[in-house]
């Protein structure tokens, strides 16, 4: 019987998800707990993992949105695994490889130099680096040309039918042996027989057409043209309005004089890169003295819930980074009792999980008070919209940190 395969709780405050990737084809031969999709929530994009082993059915498609306790998909049990004939599978991965690398060899080289892949999900980079794809050659069919698992599946399946088809056609191709030598030498010179017709290789098969990708809306007469936005879009725009709507802001301006601070960053960067592995960044220095005072003054680090002020014995220290999906706050979580080297370390790796839309709920969630940087974007001077239910932001003017 099949196992259905639904939309889990996924935190309290997500309700609703969109299908954002699928990282295996339908009918494909799946492991328990291996990742079979990627789910788009308002916060982060979370992997979701076949609740058991067997051949993967697909019941929902690319964008749509699903609830929570919907079924995406079946897992039929007790099916065969690889060579079933069900699709691309890793264990197909190897031969589809040493037959694009002798199809293409040259092609393989140069692309692997000049392309950029960190815009590529890990499960298509991955295949893309193993495989030596060049992606800018290969149609996308996710949301806004996106490319996606399937489309490089379906590269290396007709890669691999070309080269079946190449490996069969190459005995027809051999010249047929000269029957002429073991004949009796004849009385009077004969006129040697043409040579047989080249006997011409099938021509291969033509791709399939991919399918078809939602193009972007085209300008009106006007020349204004409409996109939908993504989930955490929506997300980040109805908080920050309802920020401005509920919420008593000010905006304060202060000018501190940091040049102690560069002398002594000056100083030690080269010998902290080499003792911890990581640079020292000026967010850490900000970091340190945010924690500082909002120890020394604890209504900084609260939050309102309702008709309450709830106070934090812990610094849950949001940071705002700014990705292609929009502006995240991952959270270093109790940032009070990390060293300068410990927050520099969180900083980073957060950064780079933002980056690559590595990000759990988990680490978008919870933080007591933020930071924001908008020296990054060349600004003077900004006013920061507060995360609630946080009663304050820092906004610094760090052009190299």
């Amino acid at each position: 019987m099949p196992v259905d395969v639904d939309i889990p709780e996924l935190g309290e405050s997500v309700s609703e998800v969109t299908v954002l990737e699928w990282l295996r084809a339908d009918g494909d031969y799946v492991d328990k707990d291996e990742p079979i999709c990627t789910l788009e929530t308002d916060k982060a994009n979370v992997d979701l993992p076949a609740p058991s082993a067997g051949l993967l059915r697909q019941l929902k498609k690319v964008d749509d949105t699903l609830s929570v306790g919907d079924v995406l998909a079946q897992i039929e049990e007790g099916a065969a695994p690889a060579g079933d004939g069900n699709g691309a599978t890793v264990q197909d991965a190897p031969a589809v490889e040493v037959a694009a690398e002798e199809a293409e060899p040259a092609a393989v080289e140069d692309s692997a130099d000049v392309t950029d892949l960190s815009s590529l999900s890990p499960a298509v980079r991955r295949l893309v680096e193993e495989n030596g794809l060049d992606p800018s050659q290969i149609e996308g069919t996710g949301r806004g040309g996106r490319l996606i698992k399937q489309d490089v599946l379906a590269v290396l399946k007709e890669q691999e039918r070309d080269a079946r088809d190449q490996a069969t056609a190459s005995p027809a191709t051999e010249p047929a042996p000269a029957v002429a030598r073991s004949a009796p030498a004849p009385a009077a010179p004969i006129e040697p027989a043409p040579p047989p017709a080249p006997v011409e290789a099938p021509a291969p098969k033509p791709k399939p057409a991919p399918a078809p990708v939602a193009a972007a809306p085209a300008p009106t007469a006007d020349g204004t043209r409409r996109e939908p936005m993504s989930r955490i879009r929506k997300r980040i725009a109805q908080r920050l309005t309802d920020a401005q709507r509920t919420a008593a802001m000010l905006t304060t301006f202060n000018e501190v004089d940091l040049s102690q601070v560069m002398a002594l960053r000056k100083r030690h960067k080269e010998r902290f890169q080499e003792k911890h592995g990581v640079s020292l960044g000026l967010m850490s220095f900000f970091s340190r003295a945010t924690i500082i005072a909002l120890q020394d003054i604890p209504a900084v680090n609260a939050s309102v819930e309702d008709e309450d002020i709830v106070y934090h014995d812990y610094v849950n220290l949001g940071i705002a980074v700014s990705s292609e999906r929009g502006l995240m706050v991952p959270i270093v979580r109790h940032a009070h009792d990390l060293s300068m080297a410990g927050i520099e370390g969180e900083i980073k790796r957060l950064a780079l999980a933002a980056r690559d839309n590595k990000l759990t709920l988990d680490e978008l969630s919870g933080g007591t008070f933020t930071i924001t940087n908008g020296g990054v974007f060349g600004s003077m001077m900004s006013t920061p919209i507060l995360t609630p239910p946080q009663t304050g932001i820092l906004g610094a003017r760090l052009s190299n940190a």
